[in-house]
């Protein structure tokens, strides 16, 4: 059973760990990150200790974006 659920917005992104963190009672923070997310991880673990959080969030957020494909002009060939 998780410590607590939090919703992703709750969370900071923390540019050094590149993860989304929160603050665990032990002093250290829960972490996730885009990557675990992605692959539809909803649990941020602490790296100090034994407890862990559910992360509430939009799985669709972090799917990875397909660019569409550009049309390419016709080509003119010369008869």
């Amino acid at each position: 059973m998780s410590y607590d659920d939090v919703e992703i917005e709750d969370m900071e992104w923390n540019e050094s760990l590149t993860a989304y963190t929160y603050p665990c009672p032990c002093g250290d923070l829960f972490q996730i990150t885009k990557a675990e997310l992605k692959i539809g991880e909803e649990f941020a673990r602490c790296p100090s200790c034994s407890l862990y959080i559910r992360v509430i969030y939009n799985a669709e957020d972090f799917q990875e974006e397909k660019t569409p494909m550009k049309k390419s002009a016709p080509v003119l060939v010369a008869a």
